[in-house]
């Protein structure tokens, strides 16, 4: 037992005892005085060092966070019976040990039972308001490490996000500069005017690569631009069909996904005058497609794999649609989300994470309730049965409240942990998986 827990008993083993030896005791003298507190200072560390062992316990063998209705019939069953054992353990040592006001077969026989079961219940409600204040501070830590944890995912789907982003500059400008250094040998014309325009490009590139995305718009003034530029190389022997819808303009997509898309359509293909490589992008459902006629051609040297990998990692991260690709022996095709709004990376955690912690949410709430509902009645019942016990000692009343509201306890309990909605979804699951297994 930890020595704040220590500390805490002591404290109320002295409380006790000066409470039962100022108001309760005829005779004030020392004697009594460390009667009373020998006695309270039993019922406070037995009943107080066995809950908190049982408690300790079970939080190591069913964690409330992993196994909450399994671990919360234990502990009913566990505090019913051990409570039992210890209080008639107590007050055995209290009434014939101590006092030595009966023997032991005249405290056995019943004499003692309405004081028994009286102190029973009295330390079945505290021991059921410590488990519940033990539910909380596991329910605490537990959401306090949820939401560490979906800042360190969100933090590394923004750091993932970052490098794949800051991939684009040195793609960009490698391909950029292989394209100008072949323009130098065939064309140094076209070499001196494919500068001047790649910089104009490469200015889009650094204001847009901090951006998650950009407006179909831009995108695609970009790439009629870098379509320039290619046809400045390739001349005839590329051509480029656009077809995008105007009411998609104001949509979004990831910035530079066209000219990447652009750049694998020219490296994997060949392009002559007399079989052009033939470019479309255009408008299908809800996506932007890129497409060309497949003229493929054999790779010197191993493809890095940046552009079109880059665009799928960098989607998802930003959304749960996925870019669909299809190829056939006469084209390859590209089919790129087109997004009504700006989502944020964070939901890069799945759907099914989202709803099973909103399941765990409302589930939550439902335990709370009822250990509400619990402490409330494990408050205001001693209140009436000590108010009974002292205004009309002769007319016992308590027993009313006492057994409808434990009655409605019990039901909120096992609506909660054993018949309720849960119980109903689970034999629905079961029977579900039973059938489909056949």
């Amino acid at each position: 037992m930890k020595r704040k827990n220590l500390i805490t008993l002591c404290w109320i083993s002295l409380a006790t005892s000066m409470v039962f030896f100022l108001g309760f005791t005829d005779e004030k003298t020392p004697e009594n005085f460390m009667l009373n507190l020998a006695v309270c200072s039993m019922y406070s560390f037995v009943l107080g060092a066995g809950n908190g062992f049982i408690n300790d316990f079970l939080n190591k063998k069913f964690p409330w966070s992993e196994a909450t209705t399994k671990r919360a019939v234990i502990s009913i069953i566990s505090i019913l019976i051990a409570n039992t054992v210890m209080l008639y353990f107590c007050n055995y040592m209290n009434f014939v040990v101590f006092q030595k006001a009966v023997t032991t077969e005249e405290y056995f026989s019943g004499k003692y039972g309405f004081i028994n079961w009286f102190t029973i219940n009295i330390a079945l409600l505290i021991s059921a308001f410590l488990h519940a204040k033990g539910f909380m501070e596991e329910l605490k830590k537990t959401s306090r490490k949820e939401v560490v944890e979906q800042k360190l995912i969100a933090k590394s789907a923004n750091a993932q996000f970052e490098s794949l982003k800051n991939q684009l500059d040195p793609h960009f400008l490698f391909n950029s500069l292989n394209v100008l250094s072949s323009l130098i040998d065939e064309n140094p014309r076209q070499a001196q005017k494919f500068t001047a325009s790649m910089s104009k490009i490469y200015r889009y590139v650094l204001e847009q690569k901090d951006k998650e995305l950009v407006t179909v718009e831009d995108e695609l003034e970009f790439a009629k631009t870098y379509c320039d530029l290619l046809k400045t190389r390739f001349e005839d022997s590329v051509d480029f069909v656009f077809g995008v819808r105007k009411e998609e303009y104001r949509q979004f997509v990831v910035p530079l996904c066209l000219q990447l898309l652009l750049e694998n359509c020219i490296k994997h293909n060949f392009a002559t005058s007399s079989k052009p490589l033939v470019i479309k992008i255009f408008s299908e459902n809800d996506t932007l497609c890129i497409e060309n006629n497949l003229q493929v051609r054999e790779q010197i040297k191993e493809s890095s794999g940046i552009g079109l990998a880059n665009i799928v990692q960098r989607y998802a991260l930003l959304t749960r649609r996925n870019v669909f690709i299809e190829k056939s022996e006469d084209y390859f095709k590209v089919k790129l989300p087109v997004l009504s709004s700006k989502p944020s990376t964070v939901s890069v955690i799945p759907e099914n994470r989202n709803e099973s912690y909103e399941r765990a949410q409302k589930r939550v709430k439902e335990i709370k309730s009822f250990y509400s509902n619990l402490i409330s009645y494990g408050i205001i019942i001693p209140f009436l049965i000590i108010i009974n016990l002292v205004t009309t000692p002769e007319n016992i009343w308590f027993f009313f409240p006492m057994l409808g509201w434990g009655i409605g306890v019990v039901a909120h309990g096992m609506s909660v942990f054993a018949i309720g909605k849960k119980w109903e979804d689970e034999k629905i699951r079961q029977i579900l998986e039973k059938q489909n297994k056949r």
